[in-house]
């Protein structure tokens, strides 16, 4: 364990220079710790609430179980009665929410977007994590919060899932308890945690499938435009048919040229190109992404099926 006089020291006082993150459970800083001449990320809970020591004790409880090259890395951490800090590794390219709905202020601005590839790759890297989750530790565990910002991009690119604080862990006694007092986030929490129903890995899957929505269309679940019945599945899968390629985002597509005008030079407009392997890995990722978020948990696909699938997408659109 490390101390607390050593976290002071390693983000200056917790100064608001190293803030990187925060939510209703706490803060997370960026650090350096001199012993071992590395960056960190420190997430200091907000003990003031019980809700946030609950988070704490639920985070290390599912930690203590998992070590896999698609999950944040905890390196140690600090608990006493007046302080709690989980120490991590610091990832230099930030959460994957930052360069989805980028806001032009660090190196994840709109100059640089997400290609198609590189969603393609971190969308594995999820999926992977959370088939690591749910059939590979010594108990299976439920995320019960994926989303955008608890994905987090190491300096390669490669996602990592993070952000404990509401899992599960799956054993016989709470396979059948309730969702209830189960926050989660809402438009990427599934309905039926909303009715008090358990938590499940199809409760995961569905939570992926929204994530991979948004990653396909730019849109949050949560937008003005999805209110009164509306949602982010209903919106992609009423275009899937017939106009897909006018709702995904733009910024997917590498092959874009600017049209001048001969006398002004000025740009009058920007021509998308999309390359037949482009097209057809979009719809393979709108069909599988659509698949996971069915609001039914027994129609939604399994997250064994999903890697299958998307490493199929991977393989044609490399070598298509």
């Amino acid at each position: 364990m490390v101390s607390y006089k050593t976290l002071h020291h390693a983000t200056e006082g917790f100064s608001t220079n190293n803030l990187i993150g925060f939510g209703s459970f706490g803060s997370v800083y960026k650090g350096f710790l001199q012993s071992e001449q590395k960056f960190v990320a420190i997430k200091v809970m907000n003990i003031e609430t019980n809700e946030a020591n609950k988070s704490f004790i639920a985070e290390c409880n599912a930690l203590k179980f998992m070590r896999h090259r698609n999950l944040a890395k905890i390196l140690t951490c600090c608990s006493s009665i007046d302080f709690k800090a989980l120490v991590f590794e610091y990832m230099a390219n930030g959460s994957l929410e930052k360069w989805l709905q980028p806001c032009g202020e660090s190196i994840e601005d709109e100059s640089h977007p997400l290609e198609l590839a590189q969603r393609l790759n971190i969308l594995i890297d999820v999926a992977n994590a959370l088939h690591y989750l749910h059939y590979e530790c010594e108990q299976p565990i439920i995320h019960c919060d994926l989303k955008p910002s608890n994905v987090l991009l190491d300096d390669h690119m490669v996602g990592h899932v993070t952000d404990f604080g509401l899992a599960r862990l799956l054993t016989d006694s709470n396979q059948q308890s309730t969702t209830i007092g189960l926050k989660g986030t809402i438009g990427y929490s599934p309905p039926e945690y909303g009715i008090g129903s358990p938590v499940s890995m199809q409760g995961d899957t569905y939570s992926f499938g929204i994530l991979a929505l948004e990653m396909l269309s730019g849109k949050r679940p949560t937008e003005e435009m999805f209110k009164d019945g509306e949602n982010l599945h209903h919106y992609v899968s009423m275009a899937y048919s017939n106009n897909l390629l006018e709702i995904v985002d733009s910024t997917l597509f590498t092959n874009q040229i600017q049209r001048r005008s001969t006398e002004e030079e000025s740009i009058i407009e920007n021509v998308i190109i999309i390359l037949p392997k482009e097209e057809t890995c979009v719809f393979s990722l709108t069909r599988i992404a659509l698949a996971c978020s069915m609001e039914s948990p027994n129609e939604r696909m399994n997250i064994k099926d999903v890697i299958r699938e998307l490493n199929l997408s991977r393989s044609a659109f490399l070598h298509g």
